[in-house]
């Protein structure tokens, strides 16, 4: 029995919950085209013949701005402390130089493999020069590359991975998918629809907390506050009389109802707590 931890680093937007949800088969981790939507480290556990391998995915790696940031930053580096192996994804579209830089500055104690995704958006030739380039890097043991949206050979991916990972027992049960709670997931998926529905700064400034989550006979109580930062995002947030919260409610529901396969009835407050992303305690209180 082969049993590890394997973590995903990247620049935001390389497509690590993209690669996380595919691996699992199950939407753990949001996806959005925006940058710096992974905030949390999420754990993924894939249980099957003669393996397991926990998957965590990890916030973009950014320069931190703000305390926020700084949660975001010290969840990857727990990931970097615990892993067996690392996982160090590539959007083949971007300059693989700022990739070569950042995977070299995590200083690595386990072996890596270059993960080089959207390959489906590049020609042959590019694709080619890419794994030339990450393959003489020092980091670097063994390049794959996928279109985790479209072209990902699971089997072939999980065999890949086996060889660096260490024998033991499970860690998990078997029927266990992740570490985080059904509250947990149904405060990422509302904060999932804010990244669909809003521009601008709106994502960015918001958060997401499950005051109540109550099971009756046939539907399920759920009250979640959304934080913001601004009275002007508030209003935002609201829309005129009240529609733009209306249409992420609906949305969000929808969504929850099909994670959960039970009706659900879902009320959405918006509060304003001026800067929350650089408040210790209101971080701690919001699960940061």
């Amino acid at each position: 029995m082969k049993a590890g931890f394997v973590s995903i680093f990247g620049k935001p937007n390389a497509g690590k919950s993209t690669l996380l949800n595919a691996l699992i088969g199950e939407k753990l981790a949001i996806v959005s085209r925006k940058v710096q939507t992974t905030r949390h480290r999420i754990k993924g556990i894939l249980t099957e013949k003669g393996h397991q391998i926990i998957f965590s995915d990890t916030p973009g790696i950014i320069e931190p701005k703000y305390k926020l940031h700084e949660k975001m930053m010290q969840e990857v580096k727990n990931a970097l402390e615990d892993a067996d192996l690392a996982l160090l994804l590539v959007d083949v579209k971007d300059d693989w130089r700022d990739s070569d830089e950042l995977f070299g500055s995590l200083r690595l104690k386990v072996p890596a493999i270059v993960v080089l995704n959207k390959i489906d958006l590049v020609d042959k030739e590019k694709l080619k020069e890419a794994e030339i380039f990450f393959s003489g890097k020092e980091y670097c043991r063994k390049v794959i590359s996928i279109s985790a949206t479209s072209g990902l050979n699971k089997k072939k991916f999980i065999n890949s991975l086996l060889e660096f990972l260490p024998e033991g027992e499970p860690f998990y049960h078997s029927e266990e998918l992740t570490d985080r709670s059904t509250r947990f997931f149904v405060a990422e998926m509302i904060r999932g629809k804010i990244y669909d529905l809003y521009e601008e700064e709106i994502p960015y400034h918001t958060t997401v907390l499950v005051r109540e989550f109550k099971e009756k006979d046939k539907l399920i109580k759920i009250s979640a506050d959304i934080i913001v930062q601004r009275e002007t995002q508030k209003g935002i947030l609201l829309g005129a009389k009240g529609g733009g919260i209306k249409k992420l409610g609906s949305a969000a529901r929808k969504e929850i109802e099909n994670f959960l396969g039970k009706k659900i009835f879902l009320e959405l407050f918006v509060k304003v707590k001026e800067k929350w992303r650089d408040n210790e305690t209101y971080l701690k209180e919001y699960g940061y």
